[in-house]
């Protein structure tokens, strides 16, 4: 038995070294960087990083990311349902298939499909009779992230609604609930964990996101990422050198936040759906 563990411990050895420096050694510089002000320890950075421009750039990633998910995970879940219900197998192969396309579509392509489509010069806007500037602006910005993070929750939504039994619906109805009860009671409770589960997805796709919004909107919203840019390509104050670093600390603490809540609530689904 102790042989045996001792060789799956040998074999996993290359994965381990392989994590401790992609994962560890950039952490361990993360931290030690924003702990760090003119050669010695200091919470500067930190505190720095929590004031005046830094701070408005750190609440617009969060305004940004939650509008961004809350809106995601509704469309995308509706969309979901009627994919998951529809009798058509080839329209649910489609979606799923354009789902995962677009899901992974982002960064500056995606910036110049929206500047090509809906800009101040844009083949739409002309046609609809956009105001000059509007998608240069927090809400512009909420749409094109949608349009990556509805397909990413319908690939998120569509194994969960799968896995709500016709014979839940069945009893339901037979102890005389309506469609409004069976939701509100049985499915629903089942599937909040995973709508969750895909909020904080969402939240995350939004809140990492760089190339996009510094190719659509540069300065004009103020968000982290593009101040971490900003900072490590120079805009940066003498004995501060480091904020870049306490930039990125904040962001995981602010992640590590979501993730301490999503966590429970999936253990508590998975009984049900597997």
């Amino acid at each position: 038995m102790n042989r045996s563990g001792s060789k799956g411990w040998l074999g996993a050895l290359p994965l381990l070294a392989f994590f401790a420096l992609v994962f560890g050694v950039p952490a361990i510089a993360l931290v030690a960087g924003a702990f760090t002000a003119e050669g010695r320890p200091s919470l500067a950075n930190l505190s720095q990083s929590l004031q005046g421009g830094y701070l408005v750039a750190m609440l617009g990633s969060v305004k940004l990311s939650a509008v961004v998910a809350l809106l995601g995970a509704v469309l995308g879940t509706f969309l979901a349902y009627a994919v998951v219900t529809s009798r058509l197998t080839f329209l649910r192969e489609a979606v799923l298939t354009a789902s995962g396309v677009l899901a992974n579509f982002g960064g500056v392509p995606l910036a110049f499909f929206w500047i090509a489509t809906l800009g101040n010069s844009g083949v739409v806007s002309g046609l609809v009779g956009l105001p000059s500037g509007s998608l240069y602006t927090f809400w512009g910005l909420v749409v094109t992230y949608l349009y990556f993070s509805i397909p990413l929750m319908v690939l998120v939504m569509a194994p969960a609604l799968d896995g709500l039994r016709p014979q839940w619906r069945e009893a339901a109805a037979n102890n005389g609930a309506t469609a409004w009860h069976y939701w509100r009671f049985v499915a629903l409770p089942v599937l909040t964990p995973s709508m969750l589960g895909g909020v904080v997805l969402l939240f995350g796709s939004a809140f990492s996101a760089y190339a996009t919004a510094n190719a659509m909107v540069g300065t004009v919203v103020p968000l982290v990422t593009l101040k971490i840019a900003s900072a490590l390509t120079g805009d940066v104050l003498i004995g501060y050198e480091n904020i870049a670093l306490a930039l990125s600390l904040d962001m995981v603490v602010v992640a590590g936040l979501v993730m301490a809540i999503y966590l429970p609530l999936q253990k508590r689904s998975s009984r049900w759906l597997h």
